[in-house]
């Protein structure tokens, strides 16, 4: 019982925190690290101290779930439940998200097309409010509107100091096939089989998720877990995952390598930083081969300024950054693509398919039906005196209209009635009366679009 003495001796650090804020100023996190691409205003207020509150508090291995801390990562998650051969339902691609950020922010991966999304194997959660209590909310007790809106909220009705999840029994080893389809359109129609059946030619299929290369260069990858033998590669060293997709139709990984086949460089994004190139890479060490240090350089290069002296240089008029991922319905995403690739040129996309088992107010898709999550990141150009985030106010635009969502972990351009209307903000609005009467959060809007 260390695991909940300890999670008790954390908790009340944190309420001890929560009182030394001084009334009437908001209440934040005093956490340094982040996975937003948003800016954010900058505070020397004291916040709440969640240092305690990063680790595994038991794993049942016979009933299949786990007690986590909200500012555990999902990299020591599945260390802690992999030893049991055991996982969470959906495990984010990068290894420093969170379990309570990818329950409040959001998070999808491969096996989203069956499971749905993170905070849909919350069975329940203890959450810190905006008035300073520890209320536990289930999807059934007196706490379930909070439960419901908690998705998608962003700390805008507090943070979770625990959250009980289930965990799947898998096998310590991933068979991949990686499909390739000439056009976008042959692809979706093989994400919707597989999200139908479950299997693709007569194997099943425990994890989905697509690379769109160009508009003819489409891969899925079909991901079967298993217990038989097959041979294993390695893409933590010389060789990058992302380029394997072209060069093998099969391939093997453990269990764990699988998990964070996209994390060793940020999909193929550690290109920007001369990782990919085979001299750096060999002196790159590899424990410095992860997302999080790619994202410490990213703020670097924001502080330093060292992209935009090069791009002076180069006599770039001006540059815009979009980082975003989207969902839209299935049969809307031949025509996001074709549109993407006008507007915005930015290739690779990456796929990932996902349903939802019940509708959550914060991010309302339509249970059952078969959502795609495009993920597009980088920065392309733009004309000189162009408008701050017009690429993005374009794609946000586009997405509304092709019935989608975007998520929040980057910039919003959103105006209010909009962003009420795409993420319930009625609902927001009521259960934050409820449970943060003295208004001590700042509101989602505050938050994605006013960057507070």
């Amino acid at each position: 019982m260390a695991g909940w003495t300890l999670h008790a001796e954390a908790v009340a650090a944190l309420l001890d925190s929560y009182r030394q804020i001084p009334a009437g100023e908001p209440v934040r996190l005093a956490k340094r690290t982040s996975n937003l691409f948003r800016p954010r205003e900058a505070t020397t207020a004291p916040g709440l101290d969640v240092s305690g509150l990063t680790g595994v508090i038991e794993v049942d291995v016979a009933a299949r779930t786990a007690d986590v801390q909200g500012m555990c990562t999902y990299e020591d998650l599945v260390d802690a439940t992999l030893a049991h051969g055991l996982i969470p339902f959906v495990v984010p691609q990068l290894r420093t998200i969170t379990l309570g950020g990818a329950v409040t922010g959001l998070g999808i991966e491969s096996t989203s097309f069956r499971n749905g999304l993170p905070h849909e194997s919350v069975l329940e959660m203890d959450v810190l409010t905006g008035g300073g209590e520890i209320v536990t909310a289930t999807p059934d007790n007196e706490h379930a509107d909070l439960f419901e809106a908690f998705p998608n909220s962003y700390g805008s009705l507090g943070y979770a100091t625990r959250l009980r999840i289930k965990l799947e029994k898998v096998p310590p080893r991933v068979a991949l096939r990686h499909v390739r389809h000439d056009t976008i359109e042959s692809a979706v129609e093989s994400i919707r089989q597989i999200c139908e059946s479950g299997e693709w030619q007569g194997r099943r299929v425990d994890g989905l998720d697509g690379t769109a290369f160009t508009p003819d260069e489409v891969y899925l990858t079909l991901a079967e877990f298993t217990d038989a033998p097959i041979d294993i590669s390695d893409y933590t060293g010389q060789q990058i995952y992302f380029r394997s997709l072209r060069e093998r139709r099969t391939d093997g990984l453990t269990m764990l390598d699988y998990l964070w086949r996209w994390d060793t460089d940020w999909f193929w994004c550690s290109g920007a930083f001369g990782a990919q190139n085979p001299t750096v890479r060999r002196l790159w060490p590899r424990q410095w081969r992860r997302s999080d240090v790619y994202h410490r350089l990213v703020g670097l290069d924001e502080r330093l300024g060292i992209s935009r002296v090069l791009d002076r240089i180069k006599k770039v008029p001006g540059r815009e950054r979009v980082i975003q991922d989207i969902e839209v319905p299935i049969e809307q995403v031949p025509q996001f693509l074709t549109w993407f690739d006008d507007a915005v040129g930015m290739r690779p996309v990456w796929l990932c398919p996902l349903r939802t088992t019940r509708e959550w107010p914060s991010y309302p898709l339509r249970p059952g039906e078969i959502y795609v999550n495009a993920g597009f990141w980088g920065t392309v150009e733009v004309p000189a005196g162009s408008p701050p985030g017009a690429v993005n106010r374009a794609v946000e635009e586009r997405v509304h209209a092709l019935g989608g969502h975007k998520s929040l972990y980057s910039e919003a351009f959103y105006d209010q009635a909009t962003f009420d209307d795409l993420y319930g903000g009625k609902n927001l609005d009521v259960v934050r009366d409820r449970y943060d009467p003295q208004g001590r959060l700042h509101t989602l809007f505050q938050k994605v679009v006013g960057n507070s």
